[in-house]
């Protein structure tokens, strides 16, 4: 755990000093990814991860203001046609994998699916499928995602990075502030969880944080310390998910997610083209919403670049909760096509 820590931290360091974008967490995942590939003994930090999402959720619910809450009516244009791209994409991409990449139907249902990558596994893992692979695939989506995207709006866009000393230093938190933000964390996990949501790490301290802030219990934000430690758990996690792959098995399944993840992308933006044509939002703020990225990494990605963290925070939630509610129902209605596709490669 020591190792992997030590090396996220230095990839960290090392990005930071470079001012390349979002550092903790890109810095993190570029070392781990590394050192995972070369065989290095690396543990990934499972629990330490569980303990740092919360400080994200409560730190996304504090971006939750009443005037932007205003402007969720604006919202509903955009989010149907998330939906719409969720749907659209999943089924596209599953008969790709079974007719290209000769994939069963299980699995390249799942494997497509840009929903809740532990979710979409389970999930995957119940119908028969291949577990790993659904795992390596979703892996390797979020991580070009999150290498692509912050890049992208750096060097293309002329994007600067946000400004993280909004967050405060832990020196200057007050007691009773410090003692409101670990009461969100810690009762929104374990309500969430109860419910059952998806997530529930990150969405239940989301929502009561946005509750509290909103009606005025407190001002403050975790601090940007915590920040960029949550930022290197998350990074140097991603990074770790490649532990026991070989050079082969990554390459063969890298070509296929980095088309897979490039259409994705392609998509996205032409959503979100689409619906900045048709309502006025900002193009670039609704390709954030509709990237095929993780819940936590794109929401990050959103708050280090300065864009609309609520706006961008929610669509995420809305796709991930959509598809993972949606996922046995999606299956079954596709599942004959996909099966006739796989009986065809056999013929």
């Amino acid at each position: 755990m020591l190792l992997t820590l030590g090396l996220g931290g230095a990839g960290g360091i090392l990005f930071h000093e470079l001012h390349m974008p979002l550092p903790w967490m890109i810095g993190a995942l570029v070392f781990t990814v590394i050192a995972s590939l070369s065989g290095a003994p690396l543990v990934r930090p499972k629990r330490l991860r569980l303990y740092m999402v919360p400080v994200l959720g409560v730190m996304l619910g504090a971006g939750f203001t009443p005037e932007a809450i205003r402007h969720a009516s604006e919202w509903v244009a955009s989010l149907s046609m998330l939906l719409v791209y969720a749907l659209g994409i999943t089924a596209m991409v599953s008969y790709y994998l079974v007719r290209v990449a000769k994939w069963d139907a299980a699995t390249s249902y799942f494997s497509a699916s840009p929903g809740g990558f532990g979710e979409m596994a389970l999930l995957g893992e119940a119908m028969g499928a291949d577990d790993r692979k659904i795992s390596l695939n979703h892996s390797v989506r979020i991580m070009l995602t999150v290498l692509v995207i912050p890049f992208w709006f750096k060097f293309f866009e002329g994007y600067q990075p946000g400004n993280m000393g909004a967050l405060g230093n832990m020196a200057d938190i007050r007691l009773k502030d410090a003692a409101i933000l670990v009461a969100c964390a810690v009762v929104g996990y374990y309500v969430a969880r109860r419910l059952r949501f998806p997530a529930a790490q990150l969405l239940g301290p989301t929502l009561v944080s946005a509750i509290v802030h909103m009606s005025g219990l407190t001002e403050a934000r975790p601090p940007q310390e915590i920040v960029a430690l949550a930022q290197v758990v998350i990074g140097a996690s991603i990074g770790c998910r490649f532990l026991g792959i070989s050079l082969r098995e990554m390459f063969g399944t890298m070509v296929q997610a980095a088309g897979i993840t490039t259409f994705m992308l392609g998509a996205a933006y032409a959503g979100a083209w689409t619906v900045s044509y048709f309502t006025g939002l900002p193009v670039n703020t609704l390709w954030l919403a509709f990237a095929p990225g993780g819940l936590a990494e794109m929401t990050l990605i959103s708050l280090s670049l300065g864009i609309d963290v609520a706006f961008v925070s929610v669509h995420h939630m809305v796709r991930v909760i959509f598809l993972v509610a949606m996922a046995p129902i999606a299956f079954k209605l596709l599942k004959g096509v996909l099966e006739r596709a796989e009986a065809a490669n056999k013929g």
